[in-house]
């Protein structure tokens, strides 16, 4: 471990071989972080939060601090990180609620760039990308490769699908579709997230499939009960269009249309 002698760390806190901490940091007591993690100066992380492996975490952030909540009072409450992580300047996470099931969870291989808020009890997948200021208020689930841009806000409950893409400033208000562009505030959709699936590279055909499904929700004026009912043939047939389906079927808040 290279531990700057300026660092404060509590002696139940748990340091895996390879951890690096910069000057004046604070680790309390019940944190775990995995090997290989590096803390620069000037972070608090607080417990109970278990990290795992290789996460980095910038100057200035506040993580597993506890919920802004009227309701809390001090339950059992913890974070709960993933590894590979990089988590910049100013991030703020916050644990879980008793509500909320008592857990903030964030995957593996994201990137939250300054100044994001996460706040308690939301649910962040894997490879999920959150642009300067982007801030997720209570309950948010937000899927696996997911982008926020810049500045935008999502309401508490939401959920953010798989591959969706939420342009600079948006506010967000009710769920967002999987492999859905969304900007506006308020957010409205403004098609598929077009390059993101190329990237990951989705098919020509498979592409089609889902900008069909998209226009069958979308553009058609049909309720969401009728365009599940037009697509569940497909679904049947696409793993991806089935996954668009269920999202809509299971949706807390409502989709925005």
């Amino acid at each position: 471990m290279n531990i700057d002698p300026r660092a404060v760390i509590h002696p139940d806190a748990k340091l895996a071989e390879g951890v690096s901490v910069g000057p004046f940091s604070v680790i309390g007591a019940n944190v775990e972080i995995g090997e290989g993690s590096w803390v620069g100066p000037h972070v608090v992380i607080n417990g109970p939060t278990t990290m795992g492996r290789e996460n980095r975490i910038f100057q200035f952030a506040s993580i597993g601090e506890a919920p802004q909540d009227k309701k809390f009072h001090g339950e059992d409450s913890k974070l709960v990180i993933g590894n590979g992580n990089t988590i910049r300047e100013f991030v703020t996470i916050h644990r879980g609620t008793e509500d909320g099931g008592g857990i903030t969870s964030i995957g593996d291989d994201n990137w939250l760039m300054a100044y994001i808020h996460i706040a308690h009890d939301c649910i962040i997948g894997n490879h999920t990308i959150f642009s300067n200021g982007a801030s997720l208020a209570g309950h948010v689930q937000v899927d696996d490769y997911a982008i926020l841009g810049g500045f935008t806000l999502v309401h508490q409950f939401c959920h953010i699908g798989i591959h969706a893409f939420c342009g600079m400033g948006s506010a967000i208000g009710k769920d967002v579709t999987p492999y859905t562009l969304v900007k506006g505030n308020p957010a409205h959709p403004r098609g598929l997230n077009l390059e993101g699936l190329k990237r990951h590279g989705y098919s020509g055909d498979l592409i089609r499939e889902l900008r069909d499904a998209y226009k069958t929700v979308y553009r058609m004026g049909l309720t969401a009960e009728e365009a599940r009912s037009r697509l569940s043939a497909v679904a049947e047939k696409h793993e991806e269009v089935r996954l668009f389906v269920e999202f809509i079927e299971n949706s807390g808040r409502g989709i925005l249309r």
